[in-house]
């Protein structure tokens, strides 16, 4: 794999996959950020088998295709210490070494086989909902803190989140503290029939943290797709 794309759209990137990235684990790829070629872009995904993000960004060119895990924390300081110019990642595969280069700056960096990482659930069909992305982050933030930090209580340690008609409820509570936050939607779900899913509250605070600023996007929306197979997972591309 090599490829050229821009610091500053690389370190956005990084940023925003690292919070995925676990720092306690018996699994060392966990510890690295997945770099592959994809239609002409960058693919940047981490995750720490409860949330996992991917991430896009353009590249100026792609001279080969490829794949590679890297440490996130060291791949992260590296690049956030660069000039904002070109970087160039060239992989090794004989070694699974990433050489970047940027201006009068250099490095290799040794990560791990791509087929180690872990592969992130594939969802299919149309999104549930579509929801602002500011008023997703207000009611992640609102019932968020009343959620239990136990993880030996996975049921309080999550956020219930139910879907019908027009309206999106969320809830938390730690047996001591109840937070329920209701808000209209602009399309009704697409079942009649309500669904329920909890999500970890880990989850939603880092999908909250990620989530733009109402300065920052304008109509910004976030598609919510829940998988049919005992709704484990829920995913929400922002867009």
């Amino acid at each position: 794999m090599k490829i050229v794309c821009s610091q500053d759209q690389l370190n956005r990137g990084l940023s925003i996959v690292g919070k995925a990235v676990t720092t306690r684990t018996t699994l060392p790829v966990l510890n690295n950020i997945l770099l592959a070629t994809d239609d002409g872009r960058l693919k940047l995904t981490a995750t720490n088998l409860e949330v996992g993000i991917t991430y896009w960004l353009p590249c100026k060119t792609v001279e080969s295709e490829g794949a590679i895990t890297v440490p996130a924390r060291l791949l992260q300081e590296f690049v956030s210490s660069l000039p904002n110019d070109l970087i160039t990642l060239d992989v090794n595969e004989s070694n699974y070494t990433v050489h970047l280069s940027c201006a009068h700056y250099e490095a290799n960096i040794r990560g791990i086989d791509a087929e180690e990482f872990p592969s992130l659930p594939k969802l299919n069909g149309t999104p549930l909902v579509s929801i602002p992305a500011t008023l997703l982050r207000e009611m992640i933030n609102q019932v968020s803190f009343a959620a239990s930090r136990d993880d030996n209580r996975p049921v309080l340690a999550g956020v219930l989140m139910s879907f019908k008609g027009h309206l999106l409820t969320m809830a938390a509570a730690d047996g001591f503290r109840l937070a329920v936050r209701t808000a209209e939607l602009e399309h009704a779900v697409g079942s009649e029939q309500e669904m329920r899913i909890i999500v970890p509250v880990r989850a939603l605070e880092e999908l909250a943290r990620t989530l733009p600023d109402s300065g920052d996007v304008e109509n910004g929306k976030v598609d919510i797709t829940v998988t049919p197979i005992a709704t484990r997972y829920c995913s929400m591309p922002v867009i």
